[in-house]
C-alpha cells in the first residue's frame, strides 16, 4: 500500500506538472520537456556507461535549429532517420536481437536517434500548421495514459497470454488488446468534443490512437530490453513507485515522431 501511494502520489504531481506547463505556454512546455530530456539522456548514459557532455549541446542545439526553422527541409530529413532507426529498433526486438552499443560511436548513436531526435518531434509535435495548440497535446496524451492504464486493469484481471514474456514478463495480449479498444473509445470522445480543436475526423483520430496504442505499446518494450541489457529494474529514481524519466515517457517518447508524421505529412 505504501508503495501504492508513493506511486499515485508522484503521478499526480507529474501529471500537474505536464499538464500546466502545456496550457500556461509554449515557452513552458518546452523548457518542461526539455529538462525531462535532460534527463533522460543522463538516465540512458548510466544504461550504457556512456560519460559526454556532447549527447546534451546536441539536444540543445538540434531543438534549437528545429524550433527556429520549422519549415526546413532538414527536419524531414531528421524524421526520417528517426523513424528508420526506431524500425530498426522493432526489428531487433523481434528478431530478440541485442541492441548493441559496445562502442563510444555506437552509444553516442543510439543516444541520437533513440533519444535526441525523439525528444525534438515530442517537443513539436504541439505546434500544428506552426501555431502551438495546447490540447492538441493534450489529447495524445490522453490517449497515451488510456491505453496504459486499461491495459494495466485488464492485463492485470484478465490476462492469461504473455505478450512478450523474454522482455516485459507481466504484459499480455489481453491487457493490450484492452487498451487498444479503449484507446479507441477515447479517441471517439475526442474527436466529439471540444478538445478536438484541430477539427481531425474521427478516422483521423482513430488512427492517432492505433498509433499511440501499438507504437507506445513497443516503445515500453524497447525500453524494457535496454533495461535487461544493462541488468537494471528502473532507470532512475526521480519519480517514487515509477522509476525514472525515461520510465514514464518511454511509450509516449518512442511513438512521438510516428504522431508527428501522420499529422503533418498524412492528414
Amino acid at each position: 500500500m505504501n508503495n501504492l501511494l508513493k506511486r499515485s502520489f508522484s503521478g499526480i504531481i507529474f501529471v500537474t506538472f505536464f499538464l500546466s506547463a502545456i496550457l500556461f505556454s509554449q515557452e513552458s512546455y518546452i523548457l518542461l520537456v526539455s529538462f525531462f530530456g535532460v534527463v533522460a539522456i543522463w538516465e540512458l548514459s548510466k544504461m550504457t556507461s556512456f560519460k559526454s557532455i556532447v549527447t546534451y549541446i546536441l539536444f540543445g542545439l538540434t531543438l534549437f535549429l528545429m524550433l527556429k526553422r520549422p519549415d526546413s527541409y532538414a527536419i524531414s530529413l531528421i524524421l526520417g532517420i528517426n523513424i528508420l532507426s526506431s524500425v530498426y529498433l522493432i526489428y531487433q526486438l523481434f528478431r530478440k536481437k541485442e541492441i548493441t552499443y559496445s562502442t563510444e560511436r555506437g552509444k553516442l548513436g543510439l543516444t541520437i536517434r533513440y533519444l535526441i531526435f525523439s525528444f525534438c518531434f515530442l517537443i513539436l509535435l504541439p505546434f500544428y500548421n506552426q501555431n502551438y495548440t495546447p490540447y492538441l497535446m493534450i489529447c495524445v496524451l490522453l490517449l497515451i495514459w488510456v491505453n496504459d492504464s486499461f491495459a494495466f486493469i485488464i492485463g492485470k484481471n484478465f490476462g492469461k497470454r504473455k505478450l512478450f514474456l523474454s522482455v516485459s514478463p507481466k504484459k499480455t495480449v489481453e491487457g493490450f488488446i484492452g487498451g487498444f479498444i479503449f484507446a479507441l473509445v477515447a479517441a471517439y470522445i475526442i474527436s466529439t468534443s471540444s478538445l478536438n480543436t484541430t477539427d481531425f475526423s474521427l478516422i483521423n483520430w482513430f488512427i492517432i490512437a492505433a498509433i499511440v496504442s501499438v507504437i507506445g505499446t513497443i516503445g515500453d518494450l524497447v525500453e524494457s530490453k535496454l533495461k535487461r541489457q544493462a541488468n537494471i529494474k528502473d532507470s532512475g529514481t526521480i519519480m517514487p513507485g515509477h522509476g525514472g524519466i525515461l520510465d514514464r515517457l518511454d511509450s509516449l517518447l518512442f511513438a512521438a515522431p510516428f504522431v508527428y508524421l501522420y499529422i503533418n505529412f498524412i492528414i
